[in-house]
Formats: C-alpha cells, structure tokens, sequence
C-alpha cells in the first residue's frame, strides 16, 4: 500500500479566494457572515449568510462561453482546482494521464441554474429551457468539467454525502491511492446554493439561526447557538502517491494517513444523539493514522452551531479519546465561513492541513458562553501556537453520513 501526500490546496471562500487570504482570515478571526445581498430576502425569516465575495469567473476562464456553460458551483470549483493543481506543478511531472483522477462532490448541484431554467419553463415555455440546462445541474459535472481541464483520465466521480460530501471525496480519493488504484487525484467539494428556495427549505426544517447580528449568526459550541448559517464556495486538495511527489520533489504539504466513513442508520436529519456513527468514523481514522498518547492533536470539529450535533459531538469526541479529551485542540472554523455544505469537509481539510504545517490553532470566534454539554477547549476567539503533530477533521451529513480524515505533519 502506498502514503499518499497533499501537494496542493486551493480555495474559494466566504474569507478569501486564495489560499493566504483564507488562511490568514481565519487565525485572524475574521467573521465571513454578513447580512443577505445574494438576492432579496425580505419573505425570509433569515437574513445572514457567509456568500463568497469578489469572485470573478473570468480570472478562472479562458472564454465567455465556458462560464455561460457552468452554473455557478462549478465555477468555484474550477478556480479552487486551478489553484491547487497550480500550487502542487503535479502537471509539470512524469504523471500518467491514465492513473490521474478527480473526485469533487456537491450536496446540492446546480440549483441555481435549476431555478433559473423553471423560472424560463414556466415564463416562456419548454423551447426557452437552456440546452445546458441539464451539464449545469447535475452534481458530477464539476468533476467532469475538471477533469476535462486537466486532463485527468483515471478514477472519476463525484460524492453526494450532504454537508459530509468532500470528506467524503477526500477519503475515499486517498483510499483509491492508498491501494493502487491512482497515483493522483484531485479531490474536494463545491458549493453554490445561496438562494430563496434552499434557504426556505433549511428555514423550514429549523436549522438555520435567525438572529440578525451578523456576531450572533454562526455559534459554534456556544450556549446561545440556535442553527447554522448558509455559506458557499469550494475546497480542492491534490491528493498524489508520496513517493511520486518526494520523486518529482514536490513541496508535501502534510500526509492523510487516515479515513473513516459510516452511517448513523438513524433519522434523515437529527444525528444519533449518541454520536455512535461518529464516534467509529473517528476511530477508525485515527487507528488508521496510528494516533499515539504523545502526538499533540487538533480537531477541526464539524461544529456547526445546532444544539444536537455541537453536543453529540462533543460527547463522540469524549467517547474516543476519555480523559485525553480535554486536552485536544478543537475549534470550528464554520463560525468564520458559515456551512458551506458540500464544500465545507474540503475546506477545513484546508484548514487542518495549515493549522498542522504552521503550528496554529484557528479560533471558534464569538464564543462568550460556554454550555455544560460542551465542555472542551474550543479555542475561543484567538488563535493559539501549538506544536501540533496530527489534525483530524470530521463531518457529519443528513441522511447520518459521518466521515472523518486524519493528516499527519509532513
């Protein structure tokens, strides 16, 4: 079996559309939440999101008509993949076209080219419907779009595990490497489902927060938490066989050295309040790593701000590691960038991979109260220094999907 390495990342994010951008913005605390400009949102009882701001597709594209072509998930994924196979010159080596893939999933699609082309069946008539309507769509055509790009010939498809997705995508990519069946692949999630129709559904099923204080939207482990903010973009990782980048001598970012993936087999929303599926998700990905009492751990926890999961969670978190618990570093970084659903496990993968190689905890900011249910070390609202040697991230979809990802420093 082979170690498989990180030699490039990519991002588009509610706190920045580059890698530094991002990362800085998080160890600063930046807040991406902000009151709804998307669209008009006055019928809505929620006014906050975390949209990604000043994105310009044109920098990602060589002509109009490819972007007229991609709704708008698949353009932040796009431009996630340009930067992180930029970053990791795997295009620059000996790699076989053949045994180069690409897996990027979405929890949503294209659903804003989804409602775009109802509005024009309904306005209009069936002759109106875009003839792209259907590539726009569908949730495996920023895989199919990237791969395009690139080249890529090998192992292909697209994950659609809900706000699991692209842990999703990137263990099952590293699990393809690990046995052979890959040498490279381009791995993460998108997002791009900011609008009227999906906010009213998440509205409906009570799991968004409703305050109107941009500071008071994304609540993660707090007392005061009362559900998640929306938030958008892309995370991209170039997942490669470690000894072809130590070959090529690509800069290693870090090694994912661990993966595990369940069910909860429990309720289409709530998590099994037990938190039995995350728990062996999260033991199976740190026996994988081979996580011993000396190694110095973060947690980027799936933390998204609803009471059930921030306090399961943290009971799964207990449940793995006893006593040892308290002494993990945790924190969620959705307080910053919102849920950005099917791109979120991409990008705090991102997240992890920087925390471990710089040696700095991001903070869960606007914590103030702190919950009997939620007792660990959240890292509130200030970054801290730590000589870190593993980072683990978690995510947890509808449906009971759990999916965690262990990375080792490199």
């Amino acid at each position: 079996m082979c170690r498989v390495a990180v030699t490039g990342m990519g991002v588009i994010s509610p706190v920045g559309n580059s890698i530094d951008t991002f990362w800085e913005n998080l160890k600063n605390g930046v807040c991406g939440v902000e009151k709804i400009k998307r669209f008009d949102a006055s019928r809505l009882k929620v006014h906050l999101d975390a949209e990604v701001k000043e994105f310009e597709p044109k920098a990602w594209y060589d002509t109009a008509q490819e972007i007229r072509k991609s709704d708008l998930y698949m353009q932040y994924a796009m431009a996630a993949a340009k930067q992180a196979v930029e970053q990791s010159g795997i295009l620059n080596s000996d790699l076989d076209r053949e045994r180069f893939g690409v897996y990027i999933g979405s929890g949503i699609g294209g659903i804003n080219s989804t409602i775009r082309e109802t509005g024009r069946l309904t306005e209009k008539g069936p002759d109106m419907v875009s003839p792209f309507f259907v590539p726009m769509m569908i949730s495996n055509m920023a895989t199919g779009a990237v791969s395009i790009r690139f080249g890529a010939k090998g192992p292909t498809l697209p994950v659609v595990t809900a706000c699991a997705t692209s842990t999703h995508t990137v263990g099952e990519a590293y699990r393809a490497i690990k046995h052979g069946y890959a040498d490279a692949i381009i791995a993460g999630g998108s997002e791009a489902s900011i609008n009227e129709l999906a906010m009213a559904g998440f509205i409906n099923c009570q799991a968004l927060n409703l305050a109107e204080d941009p500071n008071e939207g994304s609540l993660p482990f707090d007392k005061r938490r009362a559900g998640f903010v929306m938030g958008e973009g892309a995370g991209i990782l170039v997942l490669e066989r470690y000894d072809h980048a130590k070959k090529r001598g690509a800069k290693i970012l870090a090694e994912i050295v661990g993966y595990g993936n369940t069910s909860d087999a429990y309720h289409i929303t709530a998590p099994d309040p037990e938190g039995s599926g995350a728990v062996r998700a999260i033991r199976m990905a740190i026996n994988e790593a081979g996580v011993t009492e000396e190694d110095e751990i973060y947690v980027n926890a799936h933390g998204t701000g609803t009471h059930l999961n921030d306090a399961m969670e943290t009971k799964a978190l207990k449940e793995v590691f006893g006593e040892r618990a308290y002494d993990l570093h945790v924190s969620s970084t959705k307080s910053m960038t919102g849920h950005m659903m099917g791109a979120t496990g991409a990008v705090e993968a991102i997240a992890s991979v920087l925390a471990l190689s710089e040696g700095v905890v991001p903070p869960t900011i606007n914590y103030r109260e702190k919950d009997e249910e939620c007792d660990l070390n959240y890292t509130p609202n200030t970054a801290v220094q730590a000589d870190l040697d593993v980072a683990i991230s978690t995510s947890l979809g509808f449906g009971g999907h759990n999916a965690c990802i262990a990375f080792r420093k490199a």
